[in-house]
């Protein structure tokens, strides 16, 4: 993760985006999923971030976009402070199987797709 040396105590969204090279929209809904992330707002409304926010969201871009995680998984992750360690039910996690222990699965899936059309088929 980047460490920006940041010398100012508050930044606008404008200048968060640049920072962090996220759009501002992107911003306004992390806050809405991310109970952590609650940014202030000045006396004519505007989102006002601090330092501790940037990392914050410097910290959910890494989970989300680098790493691959789910905003749910993100979401344990920084619930659990952050440790990794996050156990995911199979149930949650579809892809925890190897590829070769799909295969019997999807050949099932083949199978009754080809007799789907085939009866289909037969009908009209």
């Amino acid at each position: 993760m980047k460490d920006f040396s940041l010398k100012k105590l508050y930044y606008s969204i404008s200048e968060v985006s640049k920072l962090t090279d996220l759009e501002q929209y992107i911003l306004r809904y992390w806050e809405t999923e991310f109970d952590l992330l609650k940014p202030g707002k000045n006396r004519a409304g505007n989102r006002i971030y601090t330092n501790k926010d940037i990392q914050l969201i410097l910290k959910i871009k890494k989970l989300l976009r680098e790493e691959k995680y789910t905003i749910d998984g993100a979401k344990k992750i920084l619930a659990d402070g952050g440790n990794k360690t996050v156990v995911i039910e199979q149930s949650e996690f579809s892809e925890a199987k190897k590829p070769e222990e799909n295969l019997p699965d999807l050949k099932k899936d083949f199978e009754d797709i080809k007799k789907f059309l085939l009866d289909l088929r037969s009908q009209l």
